[in-house]
């Protein structure tokens, strides 16, 4: 079973975003800020992580950039799941070390397409992260 990590301070987001892709079959691990997330990625090596981006403790960008110096964990994809919608703000996830980005509101079948490709094949080459 596919391990999954979301992330984010919202505590209805962490149950509802659990209970949908539990029922999709993925295995889902919780996270209410950043650090929480740094700590469960680096023990439980999910296959992907949807990461919020406005968190307290930690935020996301900062997450992001701390998930993808690490050699243990560089490699596992992170979805911005955020609701900057403006201009530039998908750049700035993809700045910080995201391997993709969805905006809440958020269509669920968009978010099933991007985990499965992203914990499947990994993050696309022509994104390059900043160390």
């Amino acid at each position: 079973m596919t391990t999954l990590l979301v992330a984010d301070d919202n505590e209805q987001i962490r149950e509802i975003m659990k209970r949908r892709l539990t029922r999709s079959g993925y295995q889902v691990l919780l996270a209410a800020n950043g650090l929480e997330a740094l700590d469960i990625a680096r023990s439980a090596l999910p296959a992907l992580i949807l990461l919020d981006l406005n968190m307290p403790v930690m935020d996301g960008w900062t997450a992001a950039r701390e998930l993808k110096r690490d050699p243990g964990t560089r490699a596992i994809p992170i979805i911005a799941f955020t609701a900057h919608a403006m201009p530039g703000d998908r750049d700035g996830a993809l700045a910080a070390g995201c391997d993709d980005q969805i905006t809440k509101p958020f269509d669920y079948d968009e978010l099933l397409r991007k985990i499965e490709e992203l914990s499947q094949h990994g993050p696309p080459r022509s994104i390059e992260h900043e160390s």
